[in-house]
């Protein structure tokens, strides 16, 4: 019986001993068993796996946004905008007006820039752009043609006058646009940072 017991006590020990050494074996292979038919031992493929880890999208994303701000942004091309104002019925008048019109989207060509360009009549410069009575027609016809940049508004409410006064309708250029007001639309373009010139 003493036998049995110091065997069964031996036996007991043994398996402590063998599982005490299995757990620090296993601690240090990081918690994997190596085998024969590993082909390299466990630690260092373990250290070969980290090095291969797909990285985490917060480091692309990182990477992209140094990208984009190391990239060099395209240049905005800046727009001038410029209101011509005629409200006198003057040819020399009128022309001049053209003339401005003409030098100064030519001169923002040449630039590379662009220009936009509003030519408002109104009171007697309305007559630059009456079908019935424009001494400058055929230029603003060309000027439509040629320079889309350019635009033509003749004022509502002196047309109304003047239908008024001369017991007719009052025709306008086609390439010109009626608006409300001629000295409203001069404001409210000065108030989006339009440049006024009076030729």
């Amino acid at each position: 019986m003493v036998r049995f017991q110091n065997t069964t006590a031996a036996f007991a020990t043994a398996t402590i001993a063998v599982l005490v050494s299995i757990s620090f074996a296993s601690a240090e292979q990081g918690g994997r068993y190596w085998t024969p038919a590993d082909t390299q031992p466990v630690l260092q493929r373990t250290m070969h796996e980290r090095h291969h880890v797909a990285k985490p999208a917060t480091a692309t994303r990182q990477r992209s946004a140094v990208a984009r701000m190391d990239a060099p942004a395209a240049p905005k091309t800046k727009e001038h905008h410029l209101i011509l104002q005629v409200n006198s019925n003057d040819p020399p008048a009128m022309n001049l007006a053209l003339n401005n019109a003409t030098n100064v989207a030519q001169y923002f060509k040449d630039a590379g820039e662009k220009v936009k360009i509003e030519v408002v009549t109104f009171g007697p410069g309305l007559h630059m752009l009456r079908e019935d009575t424009s001494p400058v027609k055929a230029r603003i016809e060309e000027m439509a043609l040629s320079m889309p940049e350019v635009s033509f508004k003749a004022c509502g409410n002196t047309q109304e006058k003047m239908k008024k006064a001369e017991n007719k309708d009052i025709p306008i250029v086609r390439q010109a646009e009626i608006v409300k007001s001629g000295v409203v639309r001069v404001m409210e373009l000065q108030e989006m940072g339009w440049t006024y010139v009076k030729p």
